[in-house]
């Protein structure tokens, strides 16, 4: 997220004729990044009430599966909020060519991230990963 944060900032000073106006930038970037953050603390929050772990990287430490809260609507709420906290920063940037980071995190973090939690999830849990995946989707 960070480094596509970067890149955003560089396209949009190497492209500025691609900038683009809108009302109230700065409170709708605003806006995201608050959202995001919220994506980001309620899950971790959730996490620790059930005694799991969030580690990302070693999901074999997982404990049990959260799926109440914001686990009704989403399956992967902290890498929305970070997509979320990523449109604030490059709406604040309002550049069109930066737009294209928001699409490429989350088709990196699908691809990279979620996809191998979600196998492991799914030997780990199975029924209880596939009753989950019925409910929620992987986004939103």
């Amino acid at each position: 997220m960070v480094l596509l944060g970067a890149t955003a900032f560089v396209i949009a000073r190497l492209l500025p004729a691609l900038s683009f106006e809108f009302p109230l930038p700065a409170v709708v970037a605003v806006a995201l990044v608050f959202v995001g953050l919220a994506l980001n603390i309620l899950p971790k929050l959730a996490f620790r009430r059930a005694g799991t772990t969030v580690n990302p990287v070693r999901p074999a430490l997982a404990t049990s599966l959260v799926t109440s809260g914001i686990y009704r609507y989403s399956r992967n709420p902290m890498y929305l909020g970070h997509a979320a906290i990523l449109s604030g920063w490059v709406l604040y940037l309002h550049n069109a060519a930066a737009l294209v980071v928001v699409p490429a995190f989350i088709i990196y973090i699908t691809r990279f991230q979620i996809k191998p939690e979600e196998r492991h999830l799914s030997a780990r849990f199975p029924d209880e990963y596939a009753a989950f995946c019925r409910q929620a989707s992987r986004w939103l």
